[in-house]
């Protein structure tokens, strides 16, 4: 062949794959940008005269439901949102205007009803009217009003997970915002210095304080490197990577065990355990949690942060220069989002195996038809012989420690306390736990920003609430 020809030829395929790679781009990788960019208005101009399908409440109950507007070739349909600002974030909103965000984006094709195209082309030969399939959703009404209740307008977010299927019961962040406003006061929200658009539950990144704690008891469980009985000194004022570190108070503790450690949150013992195990078992265990990596959510990939260490917005790793010690104990760069810290306590509850969190409990076709959540396994973080054991210790904590505040009556509970100084006398205040510890039905996530409580006192009540009112709710009471 000619050698020109030849050349033409492989110019030619050069081409072709530059042009299917950048489409590829746009039409996939980058889908949920592009669907959610307000100057792509053509779909959502299209979509207006499709009958959008519901979106309910684990109950039944309609959050996002679409009302008509005109008659015959004139008619739209509009979305509203029956109850208000309860599920602002993590329902989102679907408006020509300002386009979709949230569980409405990332479950647009099923909401107005987009199909293969041979049942497309099906339904026009027949005559049909293309319709919106209903999408249930994991989200329960009592207990998201309890954590908001809870949280009492101070600025925050609480996750509620079950850790067996990876349903998300609760999704709150504080401050909220009604979807119903959003085309009339969009500006005026976007601009609001509190940003209830920011989704806190699945994009903020907050240091975890002592919650990190589980994460570091899992990998010095798991590994072999430790016991329930290992000993360390509780000392403060140890030097961690040659800077003098101490005990929430300046607590003094001599030689003592795992168990205790973590009972009563003991920096020194945790941060000198991080470093004996060093930075590649910790992220190896950071990684089975989720960590450094977007979560696999049904939601739009542009609104879930990545949780891990970093420095600025690049994502360390175990060869970079990290005070693992303190990493350990939920400080140095370390950011994580309430997610995240719901799916850490979700993997101990669900006998260490992690699964992917849904927002999404089913789809109802407009005659009749339901697809299910099939619940997908994201990871084996631990063995079942460690998450019995870190069951148990952080039942402790609940017990005699540090979470007291987040005990139920009647109830056994395993936690996790923490509390990340930000200033003098400002926190960050989180609790982390499940419920019952025996046979785990909801694990919680819950964070109070910049109060000048502890994570106990101030987090642990909420926990307690919201627990309360699932566990009340699946019992039938």
């Amino acid at each position: 062949m000619n050698r020109q020809i030849v050349k033409l030829f492989g110019f030619l395929v050069v081409l072709y794959a530059l042009l299917f790679g950048f489409t590829s781009y746009w039409s996939i990788f980058d889908a949920d940008d592009l669907k959610a960019n307000q100057a792509n208005r053509r779909p959502l101009l299209e979509e207006q005269q499709i009958k959008r399908g519901d979106i309910l409440a684990a109950d039944g109950s309609i959050i996002a439901r679409s009302i008509p507007r005109g008659s015959g070739d004139n008619r739209i349909y509009v979305r509203r949102y029956p109850q208000g600002g309860l599920f602002g974030n993590p329902i989102g909103y679907s408006f020509v205007t300002q386009g979709r965000v949230g569980f409405e984006l990332a479950h647009n094709d099923e909401l107005v009803g987009n199909q293969t195209e041979f049942l497309s082309i099906l339904d026009e030969l027949r005559g049909h009217a293309q319709v919106g399939d209903t999408v249930q959703s994991a989200l329960d009404p009592a207990a998201q009003e309890a954590a908001v209740n809870g949280l009492a307008g101070r600025r925050g977010s609480v996750v509620a997970m079950v850790p067996s299927t990876g349903e998300i019961r609760a999704m709150v962040s504080i401050p909220e915002y009604d979807p119903n406003r959003v085309p009339k006061d969009f500006a005026q929200l976007n601009r609001d210095e509190s940003a209830p658009l920011f989704n806190r539950a699945t994009q903020a990144g907050y240091p975890p304080g002592s919650t990190m704690k589980v994460v570091t008891a899992t990998a010095a469980l798991d590994s072999g490197e430790f016991t329930p009985s290992s000993t360390l000194s509780g000392r403060s004022g140890i030097e961690i990577d040659g800077v003098p570190l101490a005990n929430s108070g300046g607590e003094q503790f001599g030689t003592i065990d795992m168990t205790t450690a973590l009972t009563n949150s003991v920096n020194t013992w945790w941060a000198q355990a991080g470093e004996e195990l060093g930075k590649d078992t910790m992220f190896e265990y950071m990684n089975r949690f989720g960590f450094d990596a977007k979560p696999p959510l049904d939601y739009p990939r542009f609104q879930l942060a990545t949780s891990g260490v970093f420095d600025g917005n690049k994502l360390l790793g175990p060869s970079d220069a990290i005070d693992i010690g303190r990493v350990a104990i939920g400080q140095e760069r370390l950011r994580v989002t309430p997610l995240q810290m719901a799916q850490v306590v979700a993997a101990v509850a669900n006998e260490g195996e992690l699964m992917e969190p849904r927002l999404w409990s089913r789809v109802i076709d407009p005659d009749g038809r339901e697809t299910r959540l099939d619940p997908a396994r994201q990871s084996r973080v631990m063995s079942e012989e460690t998450a019995a054991t870190l069951n148990e210790m952080m039942q402790n904590v609940v017990a005699e420690g540090t979470g007291t505040a987040g005990a139920v009556s009647g109830i056994d509970v395993a936690g996790k306390t923490g509390t990340a100084e930000l200033s003098p006398s400002v926190n960050d205040a989180w609790f982390i736990g499940f419920a019952p510890a025996s046979d785990p039905q909801i694990a919680i996530s819950c964070i109070v920003e910049r109060t000048s409580g502890f994570g106990g006192p101030t987090c642990g009540p909420i926990f307690k609430a919201v627990a309360e009112t699932i566990l009340q709710g699946d019992s039938g009471g």
